[in-house]
């Protein structure tokens, strides 16, 4: 796919990719072979029959290979850029048993690209059904809440999102940065929802400005879906972490993103700007904090990993554009000590590490070298080594059944230990992908359905496409 030139991005938040065009979809359509059997469908987690909409795209039928996307995907152009379709659909794909396999989730983009460049007018929206008089909650409106928000519009009940920021979207939002996903985006694929009638309202809290009980008593709701997320930040817990000039990857990029850094000067977000920034970690959001201060205007970013690039989470694209862009990385290194001056971040005290035997995750654990500390020279240190559930609003439901880290225990088909009360997403499994969220959305919904429609005495669930 065509990109932007690395020195040009690491200095804008333009989007990197910038997609196919008509005929290099064409092109890349035509590989697929139509399998009898397509196994790519068995690597979605939510099911999209990957064939029928690439033999759309095969036939140039735009609108019907968005139609057929949309049946299991609310999100298509969202899911086309961040979902990790080379450990899902595409690691399934017959022709990567003897080379490259279908691009399937640039083919994703280019048709949810397709139907945002429409006006709304005649965007593809799935048909809602005749209503049902039964109203639900959902907490969140992140991708797992957004999707179990559209399945249960579409199946005919009321639905209103409870989100606590002030634009929805949840990580969508706040979490992924411009370069990676436009806002407008994510805001146009929620308009969608909005057109089928699912109500937003933000700056709502739940857990405070509502509890649970409250939504299912005084404020009338026949179902919540709790949605809310794995949130929290995880600190390094070593000395120096309350030094200016410390941040948890969650604020900076919420910062970043929220208060729309990326459209520095016309927005002045209050953000330190690090001339030199340390960022810890391996995954993808570490990627998406050193490379958003970069764009940020420093002088040089550094990340700093405890294993090999080998063992990193991050898909290899973020690790690839990293370094395109100038990340500088430093393989086994685990910081030690953040010292400062006067209050703010002077450096880090790091220690070299060497992998051991396989842990509970199949990666070689590191080791510490000893002897072997290193100092190096930063104003800023963010870490990013995960998050975890956010107790605000579990703490205002006592039962609400937890596990030993205070994620929410549910059955497999999202239900609770509250009756009528569903989950599905971070708050759950811990932090995931996009996709793995709203495959859980989209389950709790349907089994919300059975049980609003039992409560009725109605078994039978209407076929809505």
């Amino acid at each position: 796919m065509p990109e932007r030139d690395a020195a040009e991005r690491a200095c804008v938040f333009d989007e990197v990719a910038l997609g196919y065009t008509e005929e290099q979809a064409l092109a890349e359509a035509a590989r697929c072979i139509q399998c009898k059997n397509p196994t790519c469908i068995e690597g979605c987690p939510v099911r999209i029959d990957i064939k029928r909409f690439i033999a759309h795209i095969q036939l140039r039928e735009w609108a019907e290979g968005v139609a057929a996307l949309k049946e299991r995907n609310a999100l298509p152009a969202v899911c086309g850029r961040v979902c990790p379709q080379e450990d899902q659909c595409e690691k399934t794909c017959v022709l990567a048993r003897k080379g490259e396999p279908v691009a399937i989730g640039r083919l994703e983009r280019y048709l949810g690209d397709y139907d945002l460049a429409c006006d709304l007018e005649h965007r593809c929206k799935p048909v809602v059904g005749e209503p049902t008089g039964r109203r639900v909650a959902v907490v969140g409106s992140g991708p797992a809440g957004l999707a179990c928000a559209g399945e249960l519009r579409r199946l005919g009940h009321a639905v209103t999102v409870f989100e606590s920021l002030h634009a929805p979207g949840g990580v969508l939002t706040y979490g992924i940065p411009e370069f990676r996903l436009p806002k407008q985006i994510v805001t146009a694929e929620v308009g969608v929802l909005e057109e089928m009638g699912v109500e937003l309202v933000c700056d709502a809290v739940v857990g405070a400005t509502y509890t649970i009980d409250e939504l299912m008593g005084e404020e009338g709701y026949d179902a919540v879906f709790i949605g809310v997320g794995a949130g929290l930040p995880v600190f390094l817990g070593i000395p120096g972490e309350n030094l200016n000039g410390v941040y948890s990857a969650n604020e900076f990029l919420t910062r970043a993103n929220l208060m729309r850094a990326y459209e520095f000067p016309m927005y002045d977000t209050p953000i330190w700007r690090g001339r030199k920034v340390a960022v810890v970690g391996g995954g993808n959001v570490a990627m998406d904090a050193a490379r958003t201060a970069l764009r940020l205007g420093a002088e040089e970013v550094f990340l700093a990993y405890r294993r090999t690039e080998e063992e990193m989470p991050a898909r290899r694209e973020e690790v690839h554009h990293a370094r395109e862009e100038g990340v500088r990385f430093e393989m086994l290194c685990a910081p030690t000590e953040i010292r400062g001056s006067d209050g703010w971040v002077t450096g880090l005290v790091a220690t070299r590490m060497e992998l051991g035997e396989p842990d509970a995750s199949g990666r070689r654990a590191p080791v510490c070298v000893l002897g072997s500390e290193f100092g190096i020279e930063c104003d800023t240190v963010i870490s990013a080594v995960g998050t975890r559930a956010n107790p605000l609003l579990t703490s205002t439901a006592p039962d609400l059944e937890l596990n030993g880290r205070g994620y929410v225990i549910t059955g497999d088909d999202g239900s609770t230990s509250m009756p009528g009360v569903f989950a599905g997403g971070d708050i759950v499994t811990g932090s995931a992908t996009v996709i793995l969220a709203m495959g859980a959305g989209k389950t709790a919904a349907l089994a919300m359905d059975d049980w609003l429609r039992s409560r009725d005495g109605v078994i039978a669930r209407p076929d809505v496409r």
